[in-house]
């Protein structure tokens, strides 16, 4: 089965030394990723954030660019773009990191 190009939403927890602003409780990141299937790109970003010094807590798929068009997902130049190369260089692209701030549970 030929590369595709997975976008994967995923949240992280904090880790020492995560980059994430002090009072952060987390981030949550866009990525696209390649693979054979859905399960391999998950793995492959779970296995690159780890080695990035992030904490992966969850992991949402979102489809191929293929099931993503077919849903009618409108998808930019820019974010294909970045997609592109995901595929192009095998590869896992963070395209947003939005931290985290507070606990809902909190409010």
């Amino acid at each position: 089965m030929a590369q595709q190009v997975y976008t994967l939403l995923v949240e992280v927890g904090r880790a020492k030394d995560d980059g994430l602003p002090e009072d952060a409780t987390g981030a949550a990141l866009v990525c696209y990723a390649s693979g054979k299937d859905e399960e391999e790109a998950v793995r492959e970003t779970v296995a690159i954030l780890k080695q990035a010094g992030l904490a992966p807590i969850e992991v949402t798929g979102h489809g191929s660019i293929d099931e993503r068009l077919a849903e009618g997902h409108e998808i930019p130049d820019e974010e294909r773009a970045l997609m592109d190369r995901a595929l192009a260089e095998n590869a896992v692209i963070v395209a947003q990191m939005e931290p985290l701030f507070g606990d809902e549970d909190e409010a």
